[in-house]
């Protein structure tokens, strides 16, 4: 009897994984621990954030105010409850067609270390080659993580995205299930790409995958991540939290591309650590969704550098407000921003950056440069810089340009055989290839895809046009 007792007691304190209520409380935040099963600092890592996120109100600055989100008209964990899948052959046929649209199995086929799928707030398949544990890397999901390494989990969550940063780095540290988690020991550098996959396709739901991603001494690791969402009525929420630590000398490649409906609001948090003499780069590309998200750097250390390169569009009802964080805070720190945005079909592209020289940063370098292209007089482009330059001796260079597709260009690639259609995809992908030239084979060839899709939903071209443009 009294087992029976505790049995009604555990159902009547948690929510079941598969029946979660829209909203976020206490209880929600104590299930999704008790599902799974987390050690007791992380339960509580959960709750204070969520006491932070309870005390914040909701941001009134920038683009904001225009989205009226109720956080409280989501649920905000999904459960799959399934076991963990090794093989492509157990995945549910239905999860495996949304990832093979994405191209993953020939991903994986051709070269691919190692890939993380996310449906949804679980992973439901992990795999990770003989060759990266040979070499000591450590790369699955940040679940598996805090059960099989929990020191190193412990150490480093929270320590460059604070639970108290802003709103919604505590909405993700009090609700965040799934995302990756990748260790790279002193000395060693990942043999290919580390590749995850996010999908979202509960109608009405939030996702918060969370990323943790360490080089070690002297280490380098690549990692690149793609994000889609089922099309549908209903609007979807999504706020991430990644955190790079790039130590001594090390060197860390972070690249996203993130296709997700037109309907889903997207505010993520992704901040990375340089130590001395270490570098990151992130290269960011963001179609559609409605898109609040600045990837930063702090170069915390002597002679670090970084670079950040964002490309994003925005299309009809869309509000894509992108741009960078760089704080110099070492000396001799370099840093370059490469950000460029296209609108068209009535959307609005906006730059929204900070690059900052602390009064230690001496000999501090920083070049910002954002370019907006717009398609259509309907649409819009703006640019929202902030430059604070306290340090001795750094210099800081920006520029920022506005314009529309030349009609020059046009006329002449036109009158040297191209159609309409091909010139102007000719000069997107040529407005585009800063940043995109950056990506693997493989995510350049789904971006060239991409922007024709873009291109031809927001009708600029054609659809379905033959195209000598590749």
């Amino acid at each position: 009897m009294a087992q029976a007792l505790e049995i009604i007691s555990d159902e009547d304190r948690y929510y079941r994984a598969d029946n979660f209520p829209k909203g976020l409380t206490r209880k929600v935040v104590e299930s999704i621990s008790h599902i799974k099963n987390e050690p007791a600092w992380l339960t509580e890592f959960r709750l204070e954030a969520f006491k932070i996120y309870e005390s914040k109100p909701m941001p009134g600055w920038g683009f904001f105010p225009n989205f009226k989100v109720d956080i409280d008209e989501y649920v905000h964990y999904i459960g799959a409850n399934r076991k963990k899948k090794k093989s492509w052959d157990e995945v549910d046929p239905e999860v495996l067609k949304s990832f093979e649209r994405l191209g993953i199995p020939e991903h994986e086929r051709k070269y691919l270390a190692g890939i993380e799928a996310m449906e949804d707030s679980e992973t439901v398949y992990a795999n990770v080659k003989k060759e990266l544990t040979d070499l000591g890397i450590i790369f699955c999901d940040i679940d598996t993580a805090i059960r099989e390494y929990p020191e190193i989990v412990r150490k480093y969550i929270g320590t460059v995205v604070s639970i108290g940063d802003n709103k919604f780095s505590a909405l993700n540290s009090a609700v965040f299930s799934g995302g990756s988690f990748a260790y790279v020991p002193k000395g060693v550098k990942t043999p290919m790409p580390l590749q995850a996959y996010f999908k979202v396709s509960a109608a009405s739901s939030g996702q918060y995958e969370r990323t943790l991603l360490i080089a070690e001494d002297g280490a380098e690791l690549e990692y690149s991540e793609g994000c889609s969402s089922v099309q549908d009525k209903g609007t979807n929420f999504h706020t991430a939290v990644v955190e790079l630590i790039a130590h001594k000398n090390s060197k860390i490649f972070y690249t996203t591309i993130q296709n997700w409906k037109k309907n889903m609001y997207n505010w993520t948090v992704k901040r990375g650590l340089c130590h001395e003499a270490a570098h990151i780069t992130w290269t960011d590309v963001n179609i559609g969704a409605n898109t609040i998200k600045y990837p930063g750097i702090v170069l915390q250390g002597d002679n670090s550098t970084g670079d950040i390169l964002s490309l994003a569009f925005a299309g009809s009802g869309q509000i894509q407000d992108t741009g960078a964080r760089i704080i110099h805070v070492g000396k001799n720190t370099r840093s370059n921003i490469l950000a460029k945005g296209v609108s068209l079909d009535g959307g609005i592209n906006s730059y929204r950056g900070l690059v900052k020289f602390t009064t230690g940063s001496s000999n501090a370098y920083s070049h910002v440069k954002c370019d907006g292209l717009m398609m259509d007089d309907r649409s819009q482009s703006h640019a929202y810089p902030y430059n604070d330059v306290s340090g001795q001796n750094g210099t800081l260079n920006y520029e920022a340009t506005v314009s529309r597709i030349d009609e020059d260009q046009l006329f002449y690639l036109q009158s040297r055989g191209l159609s309409e259609d091909d010139a102007k995809l000719l000069i997107i992908n040529g407005f585009c290839e800063g940043v995109t030239k950056h990506l693997n084979v493989e995510y350049s060839v789904e971006m060239t895809r991409l922007i024709r899709m873009i291109l031809e939903d927001g009708k600029v071209i054609s659809e379905h046009s033959d195209s000598a443009v590749s």
